[in-house]
Order: structure tokens, then sequence, then C-alpha cells
């Protein structure tokens, strides 16, 4: 025996549901879609804007960690720091730059770049950037400049290539940071 029902909605009461009221159905889904796309578009700013500011804070959280001890690692390096500031931001010709920490004695400075992962780009994009140091910090021209780099993971050979550079290399390592090149290390003036 076959079956000759056609699969239409069905209104109250078991009847067929006419094409105005299929066509009022899906508008009013239509409607909860984009609803919902909206409430997507909003969840995904809050998630983006969240993880914005995570990653900003943990950032300043490894800078402080890094600055904490470094006055006291220069020192024992020969480096005698009368003051460090953080987040030395400018713009110079047009050409903006930030640089993490600055360490400063009378005649020498030290600009450490802070990473949570130290990458093999990250120590490229620094050792650029602190040769225009000088340009873009004038007041610093007659001083000699080192570079250090720090952070708490490094891949790859990322580690090396930064003390090949000639920079100090840091490794936030719990309450304290400690310098990890070798006690003959001579850092490299820019």
């Amino acid at each position: 025996m076959e079956d000759n029902t056609v699969n239409e909605p069905l209104g109250q009461y078991g009847r067929p549901v006419g094409f105005d009221q299929v066509w009022q159905m899906f508008q009013e889904t239509d409607k909860k879609f984009k609803e919902t796309d909206k409430q997507f578009k909003e969840t995904d700013k809050k998630i983006k804007e969240l993880s914005a500011l995570f990653t900003s804070q943990w950032g300043k959280l490894v800078e402080s960690l890094v600055e904490g001890d470094l006055v006291n690692i220069l020192n024992h390096r020969g480096i005698q720091v009368e003051k460090t500031i953080q987040r030395v931001k400018g713009n110079h010709k047009g050409q903006n730059f930030e640089f993490d920490i600055i360490a400063i004695n009378g005649k020498e400075i030290v600009i450490v770049e802070v990473k949570t992962t130290l990458r093999v780009q990250d120590v490229n994009h620094f050792h650029e950037k602190l040769w225009k140091a000088k340009q873009f910090m004038p007041e610093y021209n007659d001083k000699h400049i080192y570079g250090a780099m720090a952070f708490i993971i490094a891949e790859g050979a990322s580690e090396r290539m930064a003390e090949n550079q000639g920079f100090f290399v840091i490794r936030a390592t719990g309450n304290s940071s400690s310098i990890v090149n070798k006690n003959s290390f001579k850092p490299k003036a820019f």
C-alpha cells in the first residue's frame, strides 16, 4: 500500500499550514538566527578583549619580574645601575618605538626586551630596533648602549642567537631572574 500523504507543516488542530504562515515561520527563524549571530559576535568581541587584557597583563607581570632583579644582576656584571624605566614609548620622525625596560647609569644604558617566549624572530627584531635606539632617544647619544633579552621560555636557538648578537640573556625564573651568559661574556655596545 502506497502512502500519498504530503509532509506539510501542521498548524493547530492538525490542519496543514498555508503559505503565509510558512513565510511567517521563516521570517521568525531568520530573526532568531540574526539575534544568535549578533550574540556570537558580541561573545567573540568579549573573548578578544579578555585575551588582549590577559596578554597585556601577563607581559607586564613578566616585565616586573625581570625589572625587580635587574639592578642586582647588572651590578653583579659591573654595570652600576642608577635607575630603571619601564615601557619607554615615543615617535621619532613618524616611526613609533617602545622599549620594555631601560637601566641607566652615568655612561651606559641597558635596553631590555622582555618576552614570555623568546623566538628567533624576536632576536632579529630587537637587534634592528637597538641599532636605532640613539636615533629614537638622542638624549642617550653619549652613552654606551647594551642590549638584553629577557624571557621565561626560549624556543630553538633563540637564546644562543641573542648571545651571539652581543645581548645579555636573562631568564626569568620564579621569583627572580638571572643572566645566563658566561662570566667571561662581554656585551656588545651599540
